[in-house]
C-alpha cells in the first residue's frame, strides 16, 4: 500500500465526526492535511487539538468552494465527507426543504468538488472519496427523508466520475465508501439514533443494542487511507466491524 507520508489531504467536513477522525489518520500516516468546515470555532478547536492541521472556513455547497480549497492546497487526496442532518420526521410532515437537506449539502458538495476535478483542476494520479453512508443500499427508515437516496447519488457520482475520467485520460481515481452502520460519538449518528428510535419507539440504547457489526469512526478513517493509498479495484465500497469491501 502507498504511503500518505508527504502527501496533500484535504477533508471537506473535517472539523467533527468521521471527517475529523480522518483528518488525524492521515496526519498520524504523515501527510499535510487541509481540513475545510464552515464552522471557524470547531475548527478552531481542531487545530488547538491536532497538531499540524491546516483550516480554511469555507462553504462547500458554494459554486466558488472547489476555487477556495484548490488555492489553499493541492491535493493529492481529496475527501468529501461534509453532510447534513437528516430529517427525523414522518415523509407527511416534512417540507421540501426537510426532504432535499442531504440532496442540497452532501449531493452539491460532493458534484462540485467532482466537477472541478473532472474540468481538469487535480493532477494526475490524484484520488477523490466520497463519504457515503449504509443506507445507500439498506433504504433508510421513512423518517430520513431524501438521505438514503442523496447517499446512493454519491455511490452512482462516484462511478460516473470514474467512467469521465478514464473517457478522458485524466489519471484520476474516484472512490465512495460507505459506513454501513449508524454510528455513535459524532453528531449526524447521534441525530439519526434518537430519530430512529423515536420512529419505532424504542429508546436510543434499545436501538445500538439491536446493531451489531458497528464500525466505528477511526475505522471509516482506516478505510480512506487505505483506499487513497492502494489499490482495490472498483469505485463503491463499504465499511463495518468486519473490516472494508467492496460494494455489492
Amino acid at each position: 500500500m502507498q504511503s500518505l507520508k508527504g502527501q496533500n489531504v484535504v477533508v471537506v467536513g473535517g472539523s467533527r465526526g468521521v471527517g475529523r477522525s480522518i483528518v488525524e489518520a492521515a496526519l498520524s500516516e504523515g501527510a499535510t492535511v487541509l481540513a475545510v468546515a464552515r464552522g471557524a470555532a470547531d475548527l478552531k478547536e481542531l487545530s488547538w487539538e491536532a497538531s499540524g492541521v491546516k483550516t480554511l472556513a469555507a462553504d462547500a455547497t458554494q459554486d466558488t468552494a472547489p476555487d477556495a480549497v484548490f488555492a489553499a492546497i493541492q491535493p493529492d487526496v481529496l475527501v468529501i465527507s461534509a453532510g447534513a442532518f437528516a430529517p427525523s420526521a414522518s415523509i407527511q410532515d416534512q417540507s421540501w426543504d426537510d426532504f432535499s437537506a442531504n440532496w442540497e449539502m452532501d449531493v452539491k458538495a460532493s458534484f462540485l468538488f467532482c466537477r472541478a476535478a473532472l474540468q481538469g483542476r487535480l493532477k494526475p494520479g490524484s484520488r477523490v472519496v466520497l463519504i457515503s453512508s449504509g443506507a445507500a443500499f439498506s433504504g433508510g427508515p421513512p423518517n430520513s427523508g431524501g438521505y438514503s437516496g442523496a447517499k446512493r447519488m454519491q455511490m452512482v457520482l462516484a462511478a460516473h466520475s470514474q467512467k469521465e475520467a478514464d473517457r478522458l485520460g485524466l489519471g484520476l481515481r474516484f472512490m465512495a465508501l460507505a459506513p454501513m452502520r449508524i454510528m455513535a460519538g459524532t453528531g449526524v449518528g447521534e441525530r439519526g439514533i434518537t430519530g430512529v428510535a423515536a420512529y419505532l419507539g424504542i429508546s436510543p440504547a434499545d436501538f445500538l443494542a439491536s446493531m451489531d457489526d458497528v464500525q466505528t469512526p477511526a475505522d471509516v478513517a482506516d478505510a480512506v487511507v487505505t483506499l487513497a493509498g492502494g489499490t482495490m479495484p472498483g469505485t463503491g465500497f463499504m465499511v463495518s466491524g468486519s473490516g472494508l469491501a467492496a460494494a455489492t
